[in-house]
């Protein structure tokens, strides 16, 4: 008898889903906790909640949810765009500006005969799209943990279509110089669209001005989202900018009603409020820097970030991982993203920061080396420096720019398991995804 998987779509039944960061609800009725006590700083959620003037403009909308949504989302689309300087036919609503990515291969791909290009450790929703679509993905190695641009450009053939670049990258938290930015785009050849994820760019404080390049009619795609400094992640509106033939050719590609009306009303009220982004980023900095000097003070390794999450390496990753969910903090495991040996924190409140700094000693314990030191649970902190810290951290210049280790300890290639992470993760096939040497490396499974 024909089982149902003979006839289903190959690429689908080799696909490892994405794995998103752990509920609060799942952990406590996983662990019998009370729900209360649980902090996640997994998913780089703002921790300071929506805007209020976005939670009133929902509530609002509520009343008139027996209506379908503006299906050519005409006020957001006329908001974003009058934030930049744009015209509304340069705008794409997204389902999360996931949705935009899946749009790019759509209009730019087609199966067994395109390619794309990403960097090692980037989001993994990139290479997924390409298995799915069953487009073959070209994967560069960073250096320091940054997209390798001038690799990138070499990556690319005839049939490349899609160059997929964050800034700041998840979940490394590093980011490009604007200097080599520009480079790389000037260097892009014409039948190459770069998609440029920024979905980190307003907690930047140097930002490249990438809106002037769809202002030029560049070859670029800017995808941007509501659901980081906005506070808005559980609605999933997310928006890409582009050059209006681009912008055209997504819109055709996209469902009808894909944004909902809550998420629409709320998105325009959240854009508005610039107060609560300017509050969002200044939590984010503090807490950000605080952590980095806690990690210095312990001594660890960890990736100095341009966003609002830090990569602490801890030994192993998955261990780490489950002995911090035991006490109600969790965290993100590395494991599906190359890293076994990493978690990748989110900046929370102070009170969420302090709690998970009061139980990351214990978590750390016969896992890797580390300092029994007072930490920092309040206040400003600062980036530590070379002269007064025993951390391992790659240091990056506020414009971007990577630079050497700030202590003696070498680094350990990202490419690789690093010693003592632990067993090897396993395996499962990866048909459509290709090293930039050739070779197909095997897909890491969920955590």
């Amino acid at each position: 008898m024909i089982s149902i998987q003979d006839i289903a779509n190959r690429e689908l039944l080799d696909l490892v889903p994405y794995e998103p960061g752990k509920p609060v609800d799942d952990v406590a009725r996983e662990l019998g906790l009370d729900p209360a006590h649980i902090i996640k700083l997994a998913s780089n959620e703002n921790p300071l909640g929506p805007s209020p003037k976005a939670v009133a403009a929902m509530q609002r909308e509520i009343e008139r949810v027996h209506f379908y949504p503006d299906g050519g989302g005409f006020h957001l689309r006329n908001a974003i765009a009058e934030k930049y300087g744009l015209g509304r036919e340069n705008v794409v609503l997204g389902n999360g500006s996931n949705e935009i990515i899946e749009l790019l291969f759509q209009t730019f791909t087609r199966p067994g005969i395109h390619d794309i290009i990403t960097s090692r450790h980037a989001f993994a929703v990139y290479t997924l799209m390409a298995q799915l679509f069953g487009v073959r993905a070209h994967i560069v190695d960073d250096v320091d943990f940054t997209p390798d641009l001038p690799a990138m450009l070499a990556a690319v053939t005839p049939q490349t279509r899609l160059i997929f670049l964050a800034s700041p990258n998840n979940p490394t938290g590093t980011r490009v110089t604007n200097e080599a930015l520009a480079d790389f785009l000037g260097k892009l050849p014409p039948h190459v669209v770069a998609v440029l994820d920024e979905a980190y760019y307003e907690f930047l404080d140097n930002p490249p001005d990438t809106v002037a390049r769809v202002k030029n009619g560049e070859r670029v795609v800017l995808m941007r989202t509501f659901s980081k400094i906005q506070g808005l992640a559980g609605l999933r509106i997310g928006y890409g900018l582009a050059a209006a033939d681009i912008a055209d050719l997504l819109q055709r590609a996209r469902q009808p009603f894909n944004t909902n009306a809550i998420a629409q009303a709320g998105a325009i009220a959240g854009l508005a409020d610039i107060e609560h982004q300017q509050r969002t980023k200044a939590v984010t900095d503090e807490g950000r820097q605080l952590m980095e000097a806690n990690y210095a003070k312990m001594g660890l390794k960890y990736v100095p970030s341009s966003a609002n999450f830090v990569l602490l390496q801890v030994g192993d990753g998955g261990e780490v991982f489950k002995r911090l969910m035991k006490k109600g903090v969790i965290v993100r495991s590395m494991v599906s993203y190359h890293l076994p040996a990493y978690i990748r924190v989110s900046v929370g409140t102070p009170e969420q920061n302090a709690k998970f700094f009061a139980e990351l000693p214990a978590a750390l314990e016969g896992l890797v080396t580390f300092n029994q030191v007072d930490l920092s649970i309040g206040g400003t902190g600062s980036r530590p420096s070379a002269d007064n810290q025993t951390a391992t951290a790659i240091t990056a210049p506020s414009d971007g720019q990577a630079g050497t280790p700030v202590a003696a300890p070498p680094i350990y290639d990202a490419a690789v398991t690093e010693p003592g992470a632990g067993p090897a993760p396993a395996t499962t096939n990866e048909p459509s995804v290709e090293a930039s040497d050739g070779h197909r490396p095997p897909l890491q499974t969920k955590p």
